[in-house]
């Protein structure tokens, strides 16, 4: 059974930094997508970032280009997001999530962590 188990949130000052992880277990992840996706109060869940399990190319959406970095522990079976220069508006519950590589469907999420912060 697939579990991604999210931690490292918190209360941070505006232009801080904080590090994310999620703990991948049940399978082996090679071939997956590894994904974090955040939702702010009363609005809908956003893409964060992704890449895949493996290497290669990942992918940031524009409002955390250049600030959030996402990365992969093999021998931790653990993925990361350090998110720095953080602002108000990157206040979220943030998740991580798994899906086969080449999948439109992102099939596994954890259960969140919240990242809150102050201006």
């Amino acid at each position: 059974q697939v579990q991604l188990v999210e931690s490292g949130g918190g209360l941070v000052q505006a232009g801080g930094s904080l590090r994310l992880s999620c703990a991948a277990s049940g399978r082996t992840f090679s071939s997956y997508r590894m994904g974090w996706f955040r939702q702010a109060p009363g609005k809908e869940r956003e893409f964060v970032a992704a890449r895949m399990w493996s290497g290669g190319i990942t992918t940031y959406a524009d409002s955390v280009k250049g600030r959030f970095t996402i990365s992969r522990d093999n021998a931790k079976n653990t993925v990361y997001l350090q998110m720095n220069s953080l602002k108000p508006e990157d206040t979220a519950v943030y998740y991580c999530a798994a899906r086969i590589g080449g999948s439109n469907r992102w099939d596994y999420w954890g259960q969140g962590t919240q990242v809150t912060v102050s201006s």
